[in-house]
C-alpha cells in the first residue's frame, strides 16, 4: 500500500507554450474578451485541434483511442446556459475519477465530451494534460484508487470583469468567459487510504446565446 496517493493534481504544470494558455501574464480579460488574441489563448495551431464539429472518418476514429471508449464513470457535462454555474460541474468532473471502473481511454472520452466543437477555440491539450500516462494510471488502478469532488464557490475574476466593464461588445466574437472554481478533492485506495486536498482551477467557459455552454480550456495558474 502507498504512503500517498497517486493524485491527478500535479498533471500540466510542465505544459508548452504551444500546449498551454497563455492567460494571466498579459491579462485574462484581453485574452478572453478581444477576438483578436484568441488565437494566442487556445495556444494552438488548426493542425492540433482535437475536436471537430461533424463525427470522425473512419480512420480518424481508429487512430484516436476516445472515439468508441465510452465514458466510464465521468460525468457528461450539464445542458445548462450559465458560464459560472458550468464552469462548477467541469471543475467538479475534473477533480473526480474513478480507476475501479473507468480506464484510462474512457477518462479521456468523458472529458472529451466536455470539449467546444468549435476548434478554432477548442484547447484539448489542457484537458488531456490533467490525466496520468497509462504506465501511472494502471498503478494508481491496482490501488483502486478514486477521487470525488467538491465545489465551494465559482466567480469571474477580477480582471475579466473589468474587461467587459471596458467593453461589454467584446465578447460576442466567441462568448468565452472565464471563470475561477474552488473545492475540495477526496482521494481514496485501498485498505483506508484516504486524503483530501484543497482545490482552485480557472477555466474557459463557451456559452453563446441559445446554446448549452463547453469548455474551452483550462489556465496553466489560478487566476483570482
Amino acid at each position: 500500500m502507498p504512503k500517498r496517493s497517486l493524485s491527478l493534481s500535479g498533471y500540466g504544470i510542465g505544459w508548452s507554450t504551444r500546449q498551454r494558455i497563455t492567460v494571466s501574464a498579459i491579462g485574462l480579460a484581453i485574452l478572453l474578451a478581444l477576438a483578436a488574441t484568441v488565437a494566442v489563448f487556445t495556444g494552438r495551431t488548426g493542425t492540433s485541434d482535437s475536436q471537430t464539429a461533424t463525427p470522425p472518418s473512419t480512420a480518424a476514429a481508429s487512430a484516436d483511442p476516445t472515439a468508441s471508449a465510452g465514458t466510464g464513470s465521468v460525468a457528461k457535462p450539464p445542458p445548462v446556459a450559465d458560464p459560472v454555474n458550468f464552469a462548477k460541474a467541469a471543475a467538479a468532473m475534473l477533480w473526480s475519477y474513478d480507476t475501479r471502473t473507468t480506464s484510462r481511454d474512457q477518462q479521456l472520452a468523458g472529458m472529451k465530451a466536455w470539449l467546444t466543437a468549435e476548434t478554432k477555440y477548442a484547447d484539448w491539450s489542457s484537458l488531456t494534460a490533467q490525466v496520468p500516462d497509462p504506465v501511472l494510471w494502471s498503478r494508481m488502478a491496482d490501488q483502486d484508487q478514486y477521487a470525488t469532488a467538491a465545489v465551494d464557490e465559482a466567480h469571474y475574476p477580477s480582471a475579466f470583469k473589468q474587461a467587459l466593464a471596458d467593453d461589454p461588445s467584446a465578447i460576442t466574437e466567441a462568448y468565452i468567459y472565464a471563470v475561477t472554481v474552488t473545492g475540495k478533492q477526496q482521494i481514496a485506495w485501498k485498505k483506508g487510504g484516504a486524503g483530501a486536498e484543497d482545490r482552485s482551477i480557472t477555466l474557459a467557459v463557451q456559452c453563446r446565446p441559445n446554446a448549452d455552454c463547453s469548455l474551452v480550456s483550462i489556465a496553466p495558474r489560478v487566476v483570482p
